[in-house]
């Protein structure tokens, strides 16, 4: 009966309806009274049995099948019906989601729209159907509009991926919707399509809906792209649209914009809502928001410290700086939620400063990287970062795809980050202070600025074409140039700007009819040898000494190096190692690239032999690797990421000369393998930590960073960027903007097995270091070396007449005087020399102990060996290190008769030490040893000594001493204080102009020998930075602060006292225990947090703390202002972090640190006055900002980053610790408020500024964290999480969407 009277019901309605069809009656009253009907039959609605009927008797009457949308100009009644039912029931899912059917709904929409073929949806998970679903309707009616109005031709595919027009489907006349096509057929046809737009509009207004489509925005993102193409093309050229009483196209546009905020990370407390404001705050601009010096200009600082870490000339990089400092960058841009002109600005003024530390370069600053390595980070590395970030956005538009047919570029954005570079380099002409160029460099800025004028003046500016030949005394009079005009010229010739910057206002100063029409007289230059001009020595000294301005002039003298005659190759050589190299920042990248090239010279197609070709080449490459040996040259090489290839490159010729005796070339010029052989030998130990004290081996829990640049290590590196080469689309990209003559031209692995020699080396050196040496055998070849060699040395002792040549290890033995001549029995292969060296110097050492050799007569030999072979240095010095580290001698009295004596100026290097360290507030040990005890060194360390004294500071010893001083630095400061300091007091006698350089090395080892001094410098950098002094109005804070002007004597005339920051980054390197930096500065991270409330006040000043309409404040210090302090603590804990440790020790933080941090109790040691909770709130938002800041430094914001692969499960643990605690599964010790705090703050922060980090996490540990907020009531944020976690967290944020009507 039931079943009857059921069927009797939809019996009625088809009745109905076929009644409403045949006379042509309003749907909308057909709708009323449908709906009555039911309701009145007890069926409940949304019913999917009304629903089946409806398709099945309605748009499929007597299997004819009629299709609504596609069918909607001849049946614009159904069309009109089918939107009704959208508008009164498309917006009401939470009762849908109720029915005992929802799955098998759910389930049957995915198979009927298909939505695994189209959107790639992977399950019928209901949460995706429902996105899948709103999509496709809004998508439908969309084409169905532009179909509407013939606008459908106009989009790229020409054709709608859904069934929109008549075309798409055969339609047949039958008696259900057979309606003619009247006038008001017509009227009604129109009125839909002004319905649908509306409708449309209508999805992206509701708040259910407009996040459901959000959420198809962030999953589907080549479908969306697709998607706002045809809606943009219905903005502009729909007449439908501007009818619309409803919504205009400016409206629509702004409801799809991609800065529409849709998901927010909203907060529950203001609190919270200050720490959104304050996170995206990083405007230069706003630097007049400070608390007490502490400007949003510091939140840039993370440039500066690692452009200043960049210059520690005992740093060799395998990684470009370029590619460090793009993915700094980016960072700093999306978690400080900038804009790209904030960014570029911020880059400029860090770079700018960093020069300016350096201005005035001295003697006294010593062996280290100086000017010219500055000036390559600001106008070749900085501008190359920018220029790869421009090019990144370009690639990624040309890249887009909306589908496979649909690839269409999104103009809109085109070009905005070069826009942003343009407004950048507009503003930084506000900083004149900044841009006042160093002296050497005058001349070359005011060069920059005559092109301007040049420009301006209707002249022809070529390359060289007029300023080649112009003297100064040609320049206009006021052609002041700065270092603006060279940034410029710098971006210009990497064609990310064009000479449309002369016309800036305020660019060109002075009238543009100064600039001469003739000069002087035309010197030869640039412009000669591009017009044919052959090589003379006059234009090869011009050419040596003035930078070639564009890459056609290098690829020219690189042509000529590789065709040209033997003394043009000398030319050439010589013309590339020059300024082209040193000060050619608008080639320099491609100078380094060519040079490494060349030294890899390939086989001539006329050769023939069973030697090596690279003999040929002997004094072509001698001039190459002496003209690139300077430590500015191989910073420069390193910073461009040149030195795995540049590694590549030597050890072939290592290999060669290593193996050859010295010989005469037919010309009768003789040539000596040995010094081709030292000259690359001693480069190759540059490029990689040989230096490191064999300490670090045996001692400690964890190496100093930086000490695993090994040999195999860089070709490992080399070996992985030839294999990539042109290979991936960034790759291939990048091989097109380089020389065509700088691709590899091997892209050939090598290994050290390749190079058996150096491979034989290299294990000798490591067994030299782990254990006594041992295995000469008497009478044999190396044996017979090693004899001929301390003959060589020492042959004036005892007339000759006694040999140390040991029998084995430790013991000395005679074997008579050696008849045969020295110097011919030496004429030997560098290789085999080497080998000898071990047991020549074990010998030694065993000669002094049992008096046979005076400390002189040591010396002295030592000395003749290294002359004799300059490569055999190296040996020496790791030899002496391990016998060092082994404390097996007696040490040196350095009383000024057995050794040199320091007491002339150790009292005064002592002093010297105090001032240099007076603003950190560390203690110096006394330097002065008690009553009449000279001061000691160990004996192998006074030998070193004593030896690098002996040489005279020339060209030659130069070489040899930048090969020795960072190999006895690290030596030096690894042994008991005061040794450095006794080493810098000996060495200032020698080298006064290095003095000041010695005594500030000396100085850092105050810190290598006391973690407590290191945790008071460390606490320095923090107090300076944030303005947290004794006198804290008076301190300005910031960078100048923590970096002040390098280690300043040469900027007072007179050893001044040190930056902090300064001194950590010259200082970090050396200490062993690096877990130990990452605690203590998460615990001055806390403690700096506390300081800021506070503001130096007492606990109880701090209860009457309080909240107005501005926020809490006490006296004028608000929260907006305590959060941005806390933000820029945050930021240079990140910083410090990652440069000490980098991309291990921020995965230690994240995996281990903070964990323990979180599950221990820190009552004790963080108590004080909290006023509410204000502190230990901000302490967590301080560590989610230190956190994932610290992890955007070492793995980037997106995946172009090779680290990018490591971050997955290191976050995915760290989110599942957060799960795990949220879930109350991991018991928590610390401040509860800190710790919700923490959480909002590092979601937060990563939904809003790495997204990518998250769908990159499983998506289960999604789902937990996104529960536990939920708990907290923070709802949005546990939303906003989901929405950007990828497809697999899609569907659990739209059934939260829904759950919550948010």
């Amino acid at each position: 009966m039931a079943v009857a009277s059921q069927r009797s019901v939809w019996d009625n309605v088809i009745e109905m309806t076929k009644s409403a069809q045949e006379r042509g009656g309003d749907p909308v009253m057909w709708a009323i009274q449908l709906s009555s009907a039911l309701k009145a039959a007890g069926v409940p609605l949304p019913s999917t049995e009304l629903a089946d009927l409806l398709v099945f008797h309605i748009c499929w009457s007597n299997n004819v099948p009629i299709a609504v949308i596609p069918s909607r100009r001849f049946h614009p009644a159904a069309y009109r019906l089918y939107m009704e039912l959208l508008k009164r029931h498309a917006f009401s899912f939470a009762s849908q989601t109720n029915c005992p059917n929802y799955k098998r709904t759910m389930k049957s929409i995915y198979e009927v729209l298909h939505l695994s073929q189209i959107f790639s949806i992977p399950t019928s998970e209901p949460g995706q159907v429902i996105v899948g679903f709103v999509f496709s309707i809004v998508w439908r009616l969309l084409d169905a509009s532009l179909d509407d109005e013939g606008l459908l031709e106009l989009t790229p595919e020409k054709k709608s991926r859904w069934l929109t027009g008549t075309q798409d489907m055969e339609i047949h006349s039958h008696d259900s919707f057979n309606e003619k096509r009247t006038g008001r057929h017509e009227g009604m046809c129109k009125i839909n399509t002004v319905m649908a737009v509306e409708i449309i509009g209508d999805f992206f207004k509701h708040k259910v809906t407009s996040r459901i489509l959000y959420l198809a925005r962030r999953n589907m993102r080549s479908h969306w792209l697709c998607f706002i193409q045809h809606l943009r093309l219905l903005t502009e050229q729909s007449s439908a649209l501007r009818s619309s009483k409803d919504i205009t196209p400016e409206a629509l546009l702004q409801l799809t914009s991609d800065t529409r905020e849709v998901l927010s990370r909203k907060c529950k407390t203001s609190s919270q809502k200050q720490f959104h404001a304050v996170m995206a705050s990083g405007s230069l601009a706003s630097s007049a928001s400070q608390c007490h010096g502490t400007s949003r200009s510091a939140l840039w600082l993370p440039f500066d410290l690692f452009l200043e870490d960049a210059m520690d000339g005992s740093k060799v990089t395998a990684m470009s700086a370029v590619e460090v400092l793009m993915g700094l960058a980016k960072a700093l841009q999306a978690v400080n939620q900038t804009t790209w002109q904030d960014t570029f600005l911020g880059l400029w003024i860090a770079a700018l400063r960093l020069v300016q530390r350096e201005r005035d370069p001295s003697e006294g600053q010593g062996p280290v990287p100086r000017l010219d390595t500055c000036l390559c980070m600001l106008l070749s590395v900085t501008t190359l970062a920018i220029f790869e970030i421009i090019e990144e956005e370009a690639a990624q538009n040309n890249e887009a795809e909306c589908t496979t047919n649909c690839q269409r570029k999104e103009k809109h954005v085109s070009g905005k980050r070069r826009r942003d570079l343009i407004a950048s380099l507009q503003q930084l002409g506000d900083f004149e202070d900044l841009l006042a160029p160093p002296v050497p460099v005058i001349s070359v800025a005011n060069q920059a600025a005559a092109k301007a004028m040049v420009f301006l003046s209707g002249l022809t500016v070529g390359s060289g074409s007029y300023l080649d030949g112009m003297s100064l005394n040609d320049m206009p009079v006021n052609c002041s140039g700065n270092m603006r005009h060279l940034i410029v010229e710098a971006c210009i010739a990497r064609n990310i700007l064009d000479t449309s910057a002369y016309l800036w206002p305020g660019y060109v100063k002075g009238p543009s009819n100064q600039i001469p029409r003739s000069t002087s007289g035309q010197m030869p230059g640039w412009s000669s040898l591009m017009k044919g001009s052959p090589l003379t020595p006059p234009m090869v000294n011009a050419l040596v000494s003035t930078p070639a301005s564009s890459l056609a002039e290098i690829e020219k003298i690189y042509q000529i190096a590789v065709n040209g005659s033997g003394d043009e190759k000398i030319f050439a050589a010589k013309i590339l190692c020059g300024a082209s190299l040193m000060r050619g920042w608008n080639i320099q990248e491609h100078t380094v690239l060519l040079i490494t090239k060349l030294l890899s010279p390939p086989v001539p197609a006329d050769y023939s032999g069973s030697k090596s070709h690279l003999i040929r080449y002997a004094p072509f490459l001698n001039v190459l690797l002496v003209g690139i040996s300077s430590i500015d040259c191989i910073q420069i090489f390193s910073l461009h990421g040149v030195v795995p290839a540049l590694a590549g490159a030597l050890m072939p010729i290592c290999e060669v000369f290593g193996s050859m005796v010295p010989w005469t070339l037919p010309t009768g010029e003789e040539i000596s393998a040995h010094a081709v052989f030292s000259n690359a030998f001693t480069l190759l130990l540059k490029l990689w930590r040989f230096d490191r004290p064999p300490l670090e081996h045996v001692m400690g829990d964890v190496a100093p960073v930086g000490s695993q640049l090994t040999p195999e290590y860089l070709l490992l590196v080399r070996n992985s960027q030839f294999a990539s080469y042109a290979n991936t689309p960034r790759d291939q990209h990048k091989s097109k903007k380089v020389s065509k003559y700088s691709s590899p031209s091997s892209t050939e692995s090598i290994f050290m097995d390749t190079f058996p020699k150096l491979k034989g080396w290299y294990r000798q050196h490591q067994e030299c270091i782990a254990a006594i040496l041992s295995g000469l055998k008497h009478g044999s070849p190396v044996h017979q070396i090693v004899d001929g060699l301390l003959n060589m040395m020492f042959r004036k002792v005892n007339g000759g007449s006694q040999s140390l040549t040991p029998t084995t290890s430790g013991s000395s033995n005679s074997s008579g005087p050696l008849t045969e001549d020295v110097s011919l029995q030496l004429k030997l292969p560098a290789w085999d020399i080497l080998e000898a060296v071990p047991f020549v110097l074990d010998a030694a050492l065993t000669a002094y102990a049992h008096g046979r050799l005076s400390p002189r007569e040591l010396v002295t030999g030592l000395k003749d060996l290294a002359d004799f072979l300059p490569a055999s240095m190296a040996t020496i010095v790791s030899y002496f290190s391990a016998e060092v580290t082994r404390g097996i001698w007696k040490p040196a009295f350095m009383n000024g008769t057995d050794w040199p004596s320091p007491a002339a100026n150790l009292a005064i290097v002592e002093q010297q030490i105090k001032k240099i360290l007076a603003g950190t507030g560390v203690d110096v040990p006394s330097l002065a040893a008690g009553g009449s005890v000279p001061a000691t060194l160990p004996f192998p360390l006074a030998v070193l000594v004593s030896l690098t004294i002996t040489y005279k500071l020339d060209r030659t010893a130069e070489c040899l001493l930048f090969l020795i001083g960072p190999a006895l630095i690290s030596l030096a400061a690894g042994c008991p204080w005061p040794c450095f300091p006794i080493i810098a007091s000996l060495w200032a006698q020698k080298v006064k102009r290095w003095s000041d350089f010695l005594i500030f090395s000396a100085s850092r080892t105050v810190f290598h020998h006391n973690s407590d001094v290191v945790h008071q410098l460390l606490r320095s950098c923090f107090t300076s930075t944030l303005g947290l002094n004794s006198s804290p109005i008076s301190s300005n804070g910031g960078v100048g602060a923590l970096l002040g002007h390098g280690f300043g004597s040469h900027f007072s005339g007179r050893i001044s006292p040190v930056a902090p920051g300064i001194l950590y980054l010259r200082v970090h390197r050396s200490v062993r225990n690096v877990m130990f930096m990452t605690e203590e500065i998460v615990v001055l991270l806390m403690c700096s947090v506390k300081e800021i409330v506070s503001c130096g006040l007492p606990t109880e000043k701090m209860d009457k703390l309080k909240t107005t309409k501005y926020g809490m404040r006490y006296g004028q210090v608000s929260l907006a202002a305590a959060m941005l302090r806390v933000k820029t603590a945050a930021t240079l804990g990140a910083s410090l972090v990652w440069i000490s440790g980098g991309l291990s020790l921020v995965q230690s933080l994240i995996r281990e640190t903070l964990p323990s941090w979180f599950i221990s109790d820190h009552k004790s040691e963080l108590d004080g006055g909290d006023s509410g909770g204000m502190v230990a709130m901000l302490r967590g938002y301080a560590l989610a900002y230190f956190a994932v800041l610290s992890g955007t430094f070492a793995w980037g914001v997106d995946s172009s980053s090779p680290a990018s692969m490591r971050r997955k499960k290191v976050i995915g643990t760290h989110l599942d610790f957060l799960a795990s605690a949220l879930d109350g599964k991991i018991s928590l010790g610390s401040d509860r408020a800190t710790w919700r705090a923490y959480v909002s703050g590092v979601v937060s922060l990563m939904v809003g500024c790495t997204p990518m980090w998250l769908r990159e996490v499983d998506v289960d540990v999604v789902k937990r964290v996104g529960k536990g907020l939920v708990k907290w009531n923070e709802e949005e944020l546990a939303l906003a999480l989901l929405g950007v976690s990828g497809m697999g967290a899609m569907g659990a944020a739209a059934e939260l969407i829904i759950e919550g009507e948010f």
